[in-house]
């Protein structure tokens, strides 16, 4: 078949103006990089969205067509955004909390206590601390199966202001007291910058729980910190969030971070709140922190409490958390999700026996 001579000149002519709109193009980019780059060292934005509007505007005034001035806009827009584009890729910190920054599992050791790696952890105790005997009664069952990482709360941030608060400085030293006596690792949630110096006379781990998650003066605070930190994910927080809240604490300095999944609010009813379930193999796949569960606050159901506990470490997870009260319904706070020293003989059993909780050795 001949080829029409006609056809072939201008598809060839087609080919070159190809040719130099690449070379432009690239041009271009590295020009408006440039600039970019000026502009930063100056102080200035590294884009003038006003400059780049009047422009399109003087270019649309100039077009002969055919190409219909909402198409060149679109194309112009386009061609201006990719060294921005560019910049902001490259410009990218690689998060240190990112299994791409390190690939191997943080392992956090706290005394005799290890979190992270082959091993499991099951973390229990009460909602509040709020009397010597309660928490001799906690940590006596805890210890009498072999545990030995002791929660308990001293300041309570509450929705309501009338609800009991916590004993404040006060039930850390009974936390300490009794971790002394049964030579245990003690966590405590700490709601504010000021009440680290001194919380750190009592206590082995800092909690931050969901409602301090973006709380960015104390994260950046527990950075600076020489203590681990057990963070909790906010209840309505994204994994992104999570993961940044997490950051603020490993930026500062303090590379002893562990993530838990407390459940976040959704519309469901019949559950406190609704466990998150996939976040616990996203995490691990994503940073190579160690990653609990904490299954009181997720569900808020005791009758739940052990399948829920499973899953969670079916998923991978690290650990668990379980909230345990030798008298749940004369609690201070959250007594309907807290179980009692049978219930917690009967879940731990139920947990130790699946063949799923992998103690150290």
């Amino acid at each position: 078949m001949r080829v029409d001579e006609h056809l072939e000149k201008l598809g060839n002519q087609l080919d070159g103006i190809d040719q130099q709109l690449l070379v432009l193009l690239n041009e271009r980019a590295r020009i408006a990089a440039a600039i970019g780059q000026r502009r930063e060292s100056l102080g200035l934005p590294t884009y003038d969205p006003a400059r780049e509007k009047r422009k399109l505007a003087e270019l649309t005034k100039q077009n002969p067509g055919p190409v219909d001035n909402a198409r060149l806009e679109r194309l112009f827009e386009e061609i201006a955004e990719v060294p921005h584009e560019k910049q902001r890729t490259e410009g990218k910190r690689q998060l240190l909390v990112s299994r791409k920054t390190k690939s191997e599992d943080t392992v956090v050791r706290v005394k005799d206590a290890v979190i992270g790696g082959s091993a499991h952890v099951l973390v229990a105790g009460p909602c509040s601390v709020e009397s010597r005997e309660q928490m001799r009664a906690v940590a006596a069952a805890m210890k009498s199966v072999g545990l030995n990482v002791l929660r308990g709360g001293a300041f309570k941030p509450r929705t309501s202001p009338y609800d009991f608060q916590g004993l404040g400085r006060e039930g850390l030293k009974l936390l300490k007291e009794v971790a002394d006596e049964f030579e245990m690792v003690t966590i405590s949630e700490i709601m504010s910058p000021s009440q680290l110096e001194y919380a750190a006379e009592y206590i082995d781990v800092i909690q931050i729980g969901a409602r301090n998650m973006q709380n960015f003066d104390l994260l950046k605070a527990a950075g600076q910190m020489n203590m681990p930190v057990l963070l909790k994910r906010g209840i309505a927080a994204t994994l992104d969030e999570f993961v940044y809240a997490a950051e603020y604490v490993m930026a500062g300095g303090n590379e002893r971070v562990m993530l838990i999944e407390r459940g976040i609010r959704t519309y469901e009813k019949w559950t406190r709140n609704t466990l998150d379930i996939s976040a616990v193999p996203l995490l691990k796949q994503e940073t190579h922190l160690p990653v609990l569960v904490d299954v009181s606050h997720s569900t808020g159901r005791k009758d739940i409490l052990l399948p829920c506990a499973k899953a969670a470490l079916a998923a991978g997870a690290d650990g668990i958390m379980v909230e345990v009260h030798p008298e749940p319904q004369a609690a201070l706070s959250d007594s309907g999700q807290q179980i009692d020293i049978g219930q917690f003989r009967a879940f731990w059993s139920g947990l130790s026996g699946s063949g799923l909780f992998k103690r150290c050795t």
